[in-house]
């Protein structure tokens, strides 16, 4: 019992230590997706080294103190997320009766390219009537399905692809100067375009789907692609939402980089985790799929929908322009080192993308 326990608490404190390390190594950057299960797993070593083992011995008391500082870093980091915590995002004010001129209620969905059901996701999109829909992992089969939305989504862009990059993205709203763009890799596309609301404001949206870390595949391309759009969107100055599936939890260091580059508010801070992914495993799940926005939005709805089949649930926001509120939020803001470092991220992305296309 006492060497399961060591081999089990030594195991998730190496997990800790091991996602503080900057590395785009794939088998170190997967340390950052379990916060919660780690987190779990120490509370639950550090019980049983208690009643089982106790403090007695110096290995022991180093045992357990180990345990205590790797679970005190996963709450540390878990804890903005957690209803406890204060609110990034503050909440829309009523707008009085009738359609809100100035709002916008966003879609996004993992669809999972094998999942051939699409029954799941026209559902949520007649009950919801969203004015942007944004899917990812769509195929022809899928852009098919989807065509049914043409008729309600006047403005639309699609690239169906069977490596699951692909992306359909539809807007009640028009569009200006849309553009489905390949910021990294050649086979990963994303999109950008200008939307304006029904008040005549215009706003910026970005929908995003980079590679994730997985064996064999680091993730130099996928910190760059998101770090683009964050560097884009200080640049540009205008108001911006950001949308997809990151392939990135929301506590890893690089979104967190990504927030402060670009000057964009998360509003599940203080509200929950709203995990994503996985749909079939409850133990095993993390926030995967974002909608984060900047400063002169306020939310009026944040949910995590129903399994459509697929591995991920869909997210729904409902948002609010309201540039009034650019002077209450208090806005991520990068550093110099923040600035170099991702500046350094996107050379390694854009250099391991070159490598990557060389045969």
């Amino acid at each position: 019992m006492t060497f399961a326990l060591f081999a089990v608490g030594g195991g998730l404190v190496l997990l800790t230590v091991l996602s503080r390390l900057r590395s785009a190594r794939w088998w170190i950057r997967l340390a950052d997706f379990p916060r919660m299960q780690i987190a779990s797993g120490l509370v639950l070593v550090l019980v049983a080294h208690a009643a089982l083992i106790g403090w007695v011995s110096r290995a022991n008391a180093l045992f357990g103190t180990a345990l205590l500082l790797a679970l005190t870093y996963q709450g540390w980091r878990i804890y903005p997320y957690t209803r406890f915590a204060s609110k990034q995002v503050l909440g829309a004010r009523p707008v009085g009766p009738g359609p809100d001129p100035r709002g916008l209620r966003i879609l996004v969905s993992n669809v999972l390219m094998e999942n051939r059901s699409s029954e799941g996701l026209l559902a949520l999109v007649r009950d919801l009537d969203p004015d942007l829909v944004f899917a990812v992992e769509t195929d022809d089969w899928w852009t098919r399905q989807l065509a049914v939305l043409d008729e309600r989504f006047p403005y639309r862009l699609k690239q169906p692809q069977g490596n699951y990059y692909g992306l359909n993205f539809f807007s009640k709203l028009e569009l200006r100067s849309p553009e489905v763009r390949f910021l990294v890799e050649s086979d990963v596309p994303s999109v950008r375009t200008g939307v304006r609301l029904r008040s005549g404001d215009w706003i910026e949206f970005y929908g995003l789907h980079p590679r994730p870390p997985e064996v064999q595949a680091d993730t130099e391309t996928r910190d760059a692609e998101i770090l683009i759009v964050g560097r884009e969107i200080r640049a540009d100055g205008r108001p911006s939402i950001v949308a997809g599936d990151l392939n990135d939890v929301a506590w890893s260091h690089t979104t967190r980089l990504f927030q402060r580059i670009s000057g964009t508010l998360d509003p599940r801070r203080g509200r929950g985790t709203f995990n994503t992914f996985h749909a079939r495993y409850p133990a095993f799940r993390w926030p995967l799929d974002h909608i984060f926005f900047e400063a002169s939005f306020t939310l009026v709805r944040l949910a995590r929908l129903p399994n459509i089949g697929s591995d991920h649930f869909p997210v729904f926001a409902e948002v609010h322009y309201e540039p009034a509120a650019e002077a209450v939020h208090e806005t991520p803001e990068p550093d110099h080192a923040d600035l170099r470092e991702a500046e350094a991220k996107v050379v390694e992305g854009k250099e391991a993308a070159g490598a990557q296309a060389i045969p």
